[in-house]
């Protein structure tokens, strides 16, 4: 039986004063004798459904029924319609018109006190694209191919059996096996390029085998650094590290204990300009001192 069905039927009888059994089955498809089946389903679950025969006949909600005081309690029905108004907000969402369906059974519309928008401030066309094209290809279970950008700077051409988008972090990952490495993978969305379906079918489950987030490809070797940022760089700080990593000093800046992936360890400290300086290890502190030589001799 499906629960979809039975809540549209509650829907459809709060909207119209009697619908017939021959009405409700042409609808869904489905038998009279089903129908009646469902009604017996929402009765025993309590809702106030009763039926009558004969000519004017009909199947028809008490009045004044409103399904909150029946079946979800106003808490449940504010988490329900809250989880629905973030969801919205993921690239692929296809929320409102379900939000909007529970919002008239609940009579309410209560969703205000939380926003949640996974997308970035730029244009959002190609991520939703990416996303929808996903999305179809794990419902359908449909091979897809795209060129990658690793870590490591290489860029390969990937054939991925896709079985669930993550995210994690700050940002939203492909769980995929690589045919092309005969493993399980996740794959950074944003690096992802040129993506289509080939139309193959696979039949592995996306339970089958999920691995940790330490099973990623790239692994990099990671240096353990302490940065001292002044207060103009605050805000990013904040945003970026965690807090028990920061230690607020009386001057207003910040000392940071953390390490960071070698492979790009300097161009993210360049990025913080002069509101930066590596206290240790001196190995690092003089490598960027010359990475900055050179970036300012290349723009005299």
């Amino acid at each position: 039986m499906q629960i979809s069905r039975l809540f549209e039927i509650v829907y459809l009888l709060m909207h119209h004063e009697k619908l017939t059994a021959k009405a409700l089955a042409a609808r869904f498809e489905i038998s009279q004798r089903t129908v009646y089946r469902d009604i017996e389903a929402l009765c025993q679950a309590g809702i106030p459904i009763y039926t009558t025969k004969g000519k004017g006949g009909g199947i028809r909600l008490s009045d004044g029924f409103v399904l909150n005081k029946s079946v979800l309690s106003e808490a449940e029905q504010t988490e329900i319609l809250s989880a629905l108004h973030g969801l919205q907000n993921v690239p692929y969402g296809a929320a409102q018109p379900l939000l909007d369906k529970l919002s008239a059974l609940f009579h309410t519309s209560n969703t205000d006190w939380i926003e949640v928008d996974f997308t970035n401030w730029s244009d959002r066309t190609e991520e939703q694209e990416r996303f929808w094209q996903l999305k179809h290809a794990i419902l359908s279970r449909q091979t897809i191919c795209f060129d990658y950008f690793s870590g490591k700077g290489e860029t390969t051409h990937r054939r991925v059996e896709p079985l669930k988008i993550i995210f994690k972090g700050q940002a939203w990952y492909l769980l995929g096996f690589c045919l092309d490495r005969q493993d399980t993978r996740f794959f950074k969305l944003s690096r992802i390029h040129d993506l289509s379906l080939t139309g193959d079918i696979f039949e592995r489950s996306p339970t089958a085998s999920v691995p940790s987030f330490s099973h990623m490809e790239y692994h990099p070797i990671c240096i353990k650094v302490t940065l001292q940022f002044e207060g103009a760089a605050a805000f990013r700080v904040c945003d970026e590290f965690s807090r028990n990593d920061l230690t607020f000093q009386p001057d207003g800046s910040i000392i940071v204990q953390a390490s960071f992936p070698q492979d790009w360890l300097y161009a993210y400290l360049m990025t913080f300009g002069e509101h930066v300086e590596v206290l240790q290890p001196l190995s690092v502190r003089e490598t960027l001192r010359q990475k900055h030589c050179a970036a300012a001799e290349k723009n005299i």
